[in-house]
């Protein structure tokens, strides 16, 4: 049975977690049975040695998503538009390489990750305020990851040019739009997108192999797909506000189930309008996670009891703390057992491997699968924009069933699912990291 918060217990279990999980700092609050708790630990950067307080701000990456699809929903609350109207109908000068889809892809193929079209563009097109503007002009060019609505893949660039409707309808950047929509309606005091702002607080700094990572954000094009940074307790305070009517009438709206994730086993079952959702012993879970250069963050809502959890930290192996944190504290706090991360099977299957191998590719990201003595291996490494910021990987993949494999790549406790399954067109695909890859040789 869950139990009173004991806040000694947790300032030294954050302490042992990070130092665990090599995480240089973390920044943790949950509100829970009316009261919000708070703990910090580590530091900030470790070349300077600041240490972490829970009023730090670290970048929240794609949980930005989120609070985009909240600003959309708000103006369709309003009447400026719904779910199904397409983005042309809203910016008649949108395009993308196929012809079709520019003309009947919707906000709503935008907000669950449908769209099909390739998602990780990472353009930088400057500092100015036309920059999310720029971005979408250069999506003229990018072509289909998969047929328009017929699975899901994440779309980083959904979610920028959803920003660049934003602005066209509020008549604002998207980073004024959402102070005036979002973070001053719900008084957050410590949520900005712009560094210039975020350099006023105490801020963490991203860690590659547990050193300063050489780049400190993202490019602002990125702002409405990942470009928040905040502390915990703000993004609590967003949560939150998602379990009741004080920002939208209607945020359950958002928990419609609009599709299933091909791959279960990574984040979630199903993607809402924005929020990921699960469910943990059948309790209701709406979640989303983010990833920058060297930074992590997770939020929880566990919409029957009321408990709201975020979790930031700036390097190390982050998936296993957060996977670590969150069953321990989910327990602790609502008898929740979390569903362990999915491993190898106690008895090794027998799978047909080699029809499995190949080279599979999108935007962003090159994976090439060989056949070695009779076991599938890996190699996937970032392409594009961001090809020097992370290193490949290379890792075995070990069947689960006919279709589902688990990797470890070298020094990494976490493991990674895949899922290898065919478009209804019969087209071989890949889901790893909540994307679906083609296979392209």
């Amino acid at each position: 049975m869950a139990g009173a918060v004991d806040s000694g217990r947790w300032h030294d279990r954050l302490a042992e977690l990070i130092a665990e999980y090599e995480v240089p700092g973390a920044n943790l609050a949950f509100f829970h049975e009316g009261e919000l708790h708070e703990f910090a630990a580590g530091v900030l950067n470790v070349d300077t040695g600041v240490e972490v307080t829970t009023d730090s701000l670290f970048q929240i990456g794609s949980i930005t998503k989120v609070w985009t699809a909240t600003q959309l929903m708000l103006l369709i609350e309003q009447g400026a538009l719904t779910l199904d109207t397409p983005v042309s109908e809203v910016l008649p000068e949108f395009k993308v390489a196929d012809a079709e889809v520019t003309k009947t892809v919707t906000i709503r193929h935008l907000l669950s990750h449908t769209s099909g079209i390739d998602g990780d563009l990472f353009l930088d097109t400057g500092r100015g305020d036309d920059c999310i503007e720029k971005y979408v002009e250069a999506c003229a060019d990018l072509a289909q990851n998969h047929p328009i609505g017929v699975t899901q893949s994440y779309c980083n660039s959904g979610f920028i040019i959803a920003g660049r409707v934003i602005e066209r309808l509020t008549g604002k950047v998207w980073d004024a739009a959402l102070r005036e929509q979002v973070i001053e309606p719900l008084g957050l005091t410590h949520t900005w997108t712009l560094p210039e702002d975020v350099l006023r607080f105490r801020a963490a700094l991203g860690h590659l192999d547990g050193r300063p990572a050489p780049v400190s954000s993202l490019m602002r094009s990125c702002g409405p797909a990942g470009l928040i940074s905040a502390r915990p307790a703000d993004v609590v305070a967003f949560g939150r506000a998602h379990l009741g009517t004080d920002l939208l009438a209607d945020p359950r709206a958002m928990w419609e189930p609009q599709v299933d994730i091909p791959n279960p086993y990574t984040i979630g079952k199903q993607w809402g309008i924005g929020w990921i959702l699960d469910e943990w012993q059948g309790h209701q879970v709406i979640s989303h996670g983010g990833n920058t250069i060297g930074q992590a963050a997770m939020l929880w809502v566990l919409p029957g009891t009321g408990t709201v959890v975020c979790s930031l930290t700036n390097g190390g192996h982050t998936a296993a703390f957060h996977d670590a944190l969150a069953t321990e504290l989910f327990a602790d706090l609502v008898g929740v057992e979390v569903p362990p991360v999915l491993g190898p099977p106690a008895e090794p299957v027998e799978v047909d491997v080699e029809r499995y191998a190949g080279v599979y590719e999108r935007a962003g990201s090159r994976m090439t699968l060989t056949v070695r003595d009779g076991q599938l291996s890996m190699y996937a490494e970032a392409t594009g924009a961001l090809a020097g910021t992370q290193p490949p990987l290379e890792f075995d993949l070990i069947p689960v069933n006919d279709t589902t494999f688990v990797g470890r790549p070298d020094g990494e406790p976490q493991w990674l699912s895949a899922v290898f399954y065919e478009l209804p067109d019969g087209s071989p695909y890949v889901h790893l990291g909540v994307r679906a890859t083609p296979k392209t040789a």
